[in-house]
């Protein structure tokens, strides 16, 4: 058997992808840069290090060399956003035999220092290869156990790289939908997460169940706004990769996002809450880029501002939530703020 699918990436979700493909037989080659969890993977297949409850199918085959990955057609990205163009610069070309190299990246996240959502990272950095976007409501545990499961796939190259890539992907429980709005998913999936941390510090608080929702509400129309602002469509946000991921991350501990909101909101600092941590709070990262994009071009993100406020440090969360709470009344549904 020769594996046609390699997953670049072996923290929760990359191991979660791998195990969800695998599960039928399916050989998926997954990159891993410690040598150590490659080991475990391959003789024990377990990956206790980011995803502990997973038993692994052998047909998921670890290795450190991303050389390894070079021939294979299909490469899933799931690198933590803001080491993405690192792992992609060390990524050796395509063989000129393969052809068509396509490239699923599903990390969620803006690179910070220089604005750029991850499409347009993979593409500065594989100029070849054909962009594709997978993104929404993604608990890793869950998939990897193989509970139903649906993704926007949102394909740069159309229509003919959706039904290239569909086979290949799709499982019972793994179900993608088709979207050609790459912006859309991507925006929907970095947004999400810094919203994720603004419910956390709800729950943290203590705040109870009605202000949840209305931050999920709110916070909503704030993605709503950048995205249309950068080309996003509104439909693409009403969908799994937008609505349906920001509704699962903002609901549960088993967001990483939410688990740090909840920490600051019970009191902890940014930098303890985010100490000896193995996976990314990937919200964290996005926040003060996500504001300083939406400031530059006149788009009111206040729920957003207010989650900067906090990683900063610039005041404990009862006083931003008050702040919040002391903005003008306006109409529900003013676009301008």
């Amino acid at each position: 058997m020769t594996a046609q699918i390699g997953v670049i990436g072996a923290g929760a979700w990359g191991t979660a992808l791998a195990e969800s493909l695998a599960a039928d037989g399916t050989e998926v080659l997954l990159w891993a840069r410690e040598p150590e969890l490659v080991a475990e993977v391959n003789a024990q297949h377990t990956n206790s290090l980011f995803l502990p409850s997973a038993r692994l199918s052998p047909s998921v085959i670890a290795t450190n060399a991303l050389a390894d990955m070079a021939a294979l057609p299909v490469l899933l990205v799931v690198v933590p956003a803001q080491h993405l163009a690192r792992v992609l610069a060390d990524l050796p070309d395509a063989p000129p035999q393969l052809g068509q190299r396509d490239l699923v990246l599903c990390a969620k996240g803006i690179e910070a220092g220089t604005g750029r959502l991850m499409g347009d990272v993979a593409a500065a950095a594989a100029p070849s290869a054909q962009l594709a976007v997978l993104s929404g409501p993604t608990f890793a545990h869950e998939v990897a156990a193989g509970l139903p499961t649906a993704v926007t796939l949102a394909c740069s190259g159309g229509q003919a790289q959706w039904e290239r890539l569909a086979p290949l992907l799709s499982r019972p429980a793994l179900r993608p939908y088709y979207s050609d709005d790459v912006i859309g998913a991507e925006i929907g999936g970095s947004v999400k997460n810094v919203l994720a941390i603004a419910c956390g510090v709800v729950d943290g608080l203590g705040l109870g169940q009605n202000a949840r929702a209305a931050l999920i509400a709110r916070g909503f129309a704030e993605m709503l706004r950048f995205g249309l602002a950068r080309g996003a469509r509104a439909e693409t946000l009403t969908g799994l990769c937008g609505m349906g991921d920001l509704v699962l991350t903002c609901s549960s501990t088993s967001s990483r996002n939410f688990s740090l909101g909840k920490a600051l909101g019970e009191g902890m600092s940014a930098a303890e809450a985010l100490a000896g941590k193995n996976s990314v709070a990937e919200g964290a990262h996005t926040a003060p880029v996500l504001a300083d994009l939406a400031r530059r071009d006149g788009i009111a993100m206040p729920i957003v501002d207010a989650v900067c406020k906090l990683l900063a440090g610039e005041a404990p969360a009862r006083a931003v939530v008050a702040e919040l709470l002391a903005r003008p009344l306006k109409p529900e549904q003013e676009h301008a703020g």
